[in-house]
C-alpha cells in the first residue's frame, strides 16, 4: 500500500493549464454532466449556474436566484461556451470531451471542436434542477477557501469514526 492510500486526505490533480478564476470560478465534471458557476459580464452580484449533459448536451444556464439565462434560447449561451473553455484548461481536451462523449469535426479536440461538435446535434435547453446543488457544492468550497491554514482536523471532514483497540 502506498503512503497517500494509508493518508487522509485525497490527491488534488493539478490543472492542465492554469486558469483565471474571475469569469469561471468553479467547474467539474460530475454527475453525468460538465456543470459549474460563471460569472455574470454585467452585474458584479450575478452569477449563472450552467452545465451540459454528457451525450445529449441537453443544456442549463440560470442565475445563482434560478432565473432563466436570456442568451440560452436555442443555442449554448456564452456562460456555457465560458465553462467549456476553462473545463479544457482545468481537466484538458481529451478527458472534456470524453466525459461528455463528444466528437471533435477535426479528431483533435479543443474546446472550440467541442463546443461546436455539439451545437451541430442541436442540443435542447434542459431543467435547472441541478443548478442548487451545484451552487450549494460551490458555496462550500468557497467556505473552505475562508478557513484559516491549520493542521487540525475539521469535523464535517471526518467520515470514519475513531478506531479503539480491542483489549
Amino acid at each position: 500500500m502506498s503512503d497517500w492510500e494509508r493518508s487522509s486526505t485525497a490527491r488534488v490533480t493539478a490543472p492542465v493549464r492554469p486558469r483565471k478564476l474571475a469569469k469561471v470560478p468553479f467547474v467539474e465534471l460530475a454527475d453525468g454532466r460538465l456543470q459549474g458557476v460563471v460569472s455574470s459580464g454585467s452585474d458584479i452580484e450575478r452569477v449563472y449556474v450552467s452545465s451540459v449533459a454528457a451525450g445529449t448536451y441537453t443544456f442549463a444556464c440560470s442565475t445563482n436566484n434560478n432565473r432563466p439565462c436570456g442568451g440560452a434560447r436555442g443555442g449554448f449561451c456564452n456562460h456555457i461556451k465560458a465553462l467549456i473553455n476553462e473545463a479544457v484548461l482545468q481537466y484538458g481536451p481529451e478527458r472534456v470531451a470524453r466525459c461528455l462523449r463528444a466528437e471533435s469535426a477535426d479528431g483533435e479536440p479543443s474546446a472550440q471542436s467541442i463546443t461546436d461538435g455539439m451545437s451541430a446535434t442541436r442540443p435542447a435547453q434542459g431543467d435547472t434542477k441541478a443548478a442548487a446543488p451545484v451552487f450549494s457544492r460551490f458555496l462550500r468550497h468557497l467556505a473552505y477557501l475562508e478557513l484559516a491554514p491549520t493542521t487540525a482536523p475539521l469535523p464535517e471532514m471526518q467520515w470514519f469514526p475513531p478506531t479503539r483497540a480491542v483489549a
